[in-house]
């Protein structure tokens, strides 16, 4: 029998099934594109109204509209009658090694997830992580992007970061900060504590300066410790920080109220050579 005729007895014999399924393909394609679509920008829509970070957004959408075309083009050679289950065995062994070779970067990834998602921090925010306390500059997929207060930049990978501590000192407008000082102990500490809240409570930055936090903390081997807390705005707590323990020296000192520092015995041994 000639190809001519091997190809028309099948076409006789399988030509009505073999368009059918053609006819079923093209229809499950064209009506599958039309979901896959659908439920892109269903998906897109969600997302902004959740408020999901736009790097985050477009990687997602990008991400569930590859896999719906995939499902599809699956489905489409499955109407035709092509078996799948090899070429399923085939792309879970792959799977499983593409996942085993980036486990590092899979976790990386699931973090920087879970970052964008869940908001943990922000960009600007000023955070303590992995034992470094700065500013977040940049939140991508697989890392965050930190400045310190001296210009240095540090990368921190996103499933470490995640999974570990976080403090973020950014997540209410205002901050509570604490000083302690130290005097004498024949230092008088009623007046101590009035040139304290002269110095600190008079200052229009301080949030809660009607009622002021000053108390003996301790007594420690040289001195008696005075805590003191005050809440100040975040973009205030450095400058009111810092600038209050210059101003306590120089009105402790104005006021003689000593600062006193550990001391040690000196002990001059002379020594005998009779």
């Amino acid at each position: 029998m000639s190809d001519f005729e091997q190809v028309q007895t099948f076409l006789i014999n399988k030509g009505a099934d073999v368009g059918l399924a053609l006819i079923k393909a093209i229809l499950i394609g064209f009506i599958g594109w039309q979901i896959v679509k659908f439920l892109s920008k269903s998906f897109a829509k969600i997302m902004e109204k959740r408020d999901v970070d736009p790097s985050l957004r477009v990687f997602l959408r990008s991400l569930v509209h590859n896999l719906l075309l995939i499902l599809l083009v699956l489905t489409v050679l499955s109407a035709l009658g092509i078996e799948m289950t090899s070429f399923f065995a085939i792309l879970g062994a792959a799977g499983l090694a593409i996942g085993l070779a980036l486990q590092g970067s899979l976790s990386n990834f699931a973090g920087g997830v879970l970052i964008l998602i869940l908001k943990p921090f922000k960009v600007g925010d000023v955070i303590e992580a992995q034992g470094e306390i700065a500013s977040v500059s940049e939140i991508q997929i697989f890392h965050t992007v930190l400045k310190t207060f001296d210009n240095k930049t540090i990368i921190l990978p996103n499933g470490n970061l995640y999974n570990n501590k976080i403090i973020n000192y950014s997540t209410e407008p205002a901050r509570k900060m604490q000083w302690v000082f130290g005097i004498g102990y024949g230092d008088d500490i009623d007046l101590a504590k009035q040139t304290i809240k002269e110095v600190i409570f008079s200052d229009e930055r301080i949030i809660d300066k009607e009622t002021p936090y000053i108390y003996v903390d301790s007594l420690g081997d040289s001195s008696v410790n005075i805590r003191v807390r005050a809440l100040v705005s975040n973009d205030d707590f450095w400058d009111v920080y810092l600038s209050k323990i210059e101003e306590i020296k120089k009105a402790f000192d104005k006021k003689g109220i000593s600062i006193p520092f550990p001391q040690r015995d000196v002990h001059l041994f002379k020594q005998d050579n009779n």
